[in-house]
């Protein structure tokens, strides 16, 4: 399975920017989508912007990667029981 992470970029260098996911930046290729400038958020994948998008589907896309990935903690660590979760 890909998935694509949504990130803001900060700054713009040639075809390379350094973007932001929760506080963690790095550098990635703007190769595949050099029409994106400083303060768009963009989708990312494998180290390539792929896509622009409005800052409200990035807020929503991250959410819903946060609401995944806890989902695989243990239930004891989320106070919640296994079938709150498949609920």
């Amino acid at each position: 399975m890909c998935l694509a992470v949504p990130a803001k970029v900060i700054e713009k260098r040639n075809m390379v920017a350094t973007v932001d996911v929760d506080g963690i930046r790095r550098d990635i290729s703007l190769m595949l989508l050099p029409e994106a400038n400083e303060g768009d958020y963009i989708l990312m994948h494998a180290g390539f912007a792929i896509q622009i998008i409005d800052e409200e589907e990035a807020k929503i896309t991250s959410e819903l990667l946060k609401e995944v990935l806890g989902a695989n903690e243990p239930a004891s660590e989320r106070n919640e029981t296994d079938s709150t979760v498949l609920a």
